[in-house]
């Protein structure tokens, strides 16, 4: 009886590592390199590409109040231009985070002249931790956001160091 019970403590405890690694969200990419990420604004679309060839498309959500470049901070739009992947958080509030350059030299520039901070923190990410879908619609402070397993597999394909060019 004892060892019928080791044995299925064992078979148990095996089944729940095997079904772990499932559920990772680190996932591997062997696939071409990822060389430009593009963000179309108004068809909320974003497109990871090797060279001109698209690899993945994505529906995303935008900051609550998208139209136009980001001004400064809580403004809720998504910034405008050309910048890069400077970080990934794996421990983000999010599922998972890519984050992007803003705000360059040229949107602190905007801002000191307005006196205003232009804002920060802007990221490629998931729904907020203890949720599995985000929010429908434009929700985020500025960041643009994906389903969980989408930012797995952007997660996986993106480095740091890619152009993110973000359209009106």
């Amino acid at each position: 009886m004892t060892a019928d019970l080791t044995r299925r403590g064992l078979l148990a405890a095996g089944a729940a590592v095997a079904l772990s690694g499932c559920s990772s969200k680190f996932r591997r990419y062997d696939g071409p390199q990822v060389t430009r990420v593009v963000v179309a604004k108004e068809p909320r679309q974003m497109f990871l590409l090797h060279h001109g060839t698209v690899l993945r498309s994505y529906p995303v959500s935008l900051g609550f109040a998208p139209k136009g470049h980001k001004r400064m901070r809580g403004d809720g739009r998504t910034p405008e231009g050309r910048y890069i992947v400077d970080r990934r958080n794996p421990k983000s509030q999010f599922h998972l985070s890519v984050g992007i350059s803003y705000p360059d030299a040229e949107d602190i520039a905007r801002a000191r002249a307005r006196g205003v901070d232009p804002g920060g923190d802007i990221f490629i990410h998931g729904a907020p931790n203890g949720q599995r879908r985000p929010p429908r619609g434009d929700w985020t402070a500025g960041c643009i956001a994906v389903k969980n397993r989408e930012i797995e597999e952007i997660y996986s394909m993106v480095a740091t160091g890619t152009v993110v060019d973000i359209l009106a």
